[in-house]
């Protein structure tokens, strides 16, 4: 039994400027470098620090181990916990979404390319395994990830949508093939955070 907290990476240039990500790959705004930065104060004391390999994920871990004097060598890279594809949403604003996609958003109504809870719980139960493989004593793991990733374990585990802010995260408990809900957490201060409202 291990515990996990995931966290959401820090604010990248498309979540400043309103866009749905997905799978695409902005960089980190000067704001969420710093974000990173305050946030690596708060983390617990960990045994794995791992991320997905989006630049946006990425470079949060990477700032946490600079501002903890963790090597870089040491993070884990598991390309199974990036963000959920989300299609043809990908790099439109919710405006341009209901231009384009007239009564999709409000209906839960998704594109066909789309990924699937299915697949994407799938492939996030797998990536987390293979992390907590290399785990070499009792402390906890934290998995720099995407907000579309925490909703979809929180949905699993039966917790309702709550929006989730850049740097803030869930508490997770793994055995096995068994996932369970903790708390969630907050590294940034509520005047610090920043809300992208999309994946």
């Amino acid at each position: 039994m291990t515990k996990l907290l995931l966290l959401r990476h820090s604010q990248s240039e498309w979540n400043a400027l309103g866009k749905w990500q997905g799978q695409a790959d902005p960089p980190l705004t000067k704001l969420g470098e710093g974000q990173a930065a305050r946030a690596a104060e708060k983390l617990p004391d960990f045994s794995v620090l791992a991320c997905s390999n989006l630049e946006r994920a990425r470079r949060t871990a990477e700032i946490f181990a600079d501002s903890i004097g963790w090597e870089r060598n040491k993070i884990i890279t598991e390309s199974r916990v990036k963000e959920r594809n989300a299609g043809a949403f990908s790099g439109l604003t919710k405006t341009e979404i209901e231009k384009r996609f007239p009564g999709f958003l409000g209906n839960d109504i998704w594109p066909e390319d789309w990924e699937s809870d299915e697949s994407l719980i799938n492939r996030l139960l797998e990536g987390l395994k293979s992390i907590v493989s290399f785990t070499c004593d009792d402390r906890p793991v934290v998995v720099v990830t995407h907000g579309g990733c925490i909703y979809a374990l929180e949905a699993l585990c039966g917790k309702s949508y709550e929006r989730i802010s850049n740097l803030a995260g869930r508490w997770f408990t793994l055995d096995g093939d068994q996932i369970m809900l903790g708390d969630r957490m907050h590294l940034l201060s509520a005047d610090e955070e920043t809300y992208p409202d999309h994946i």
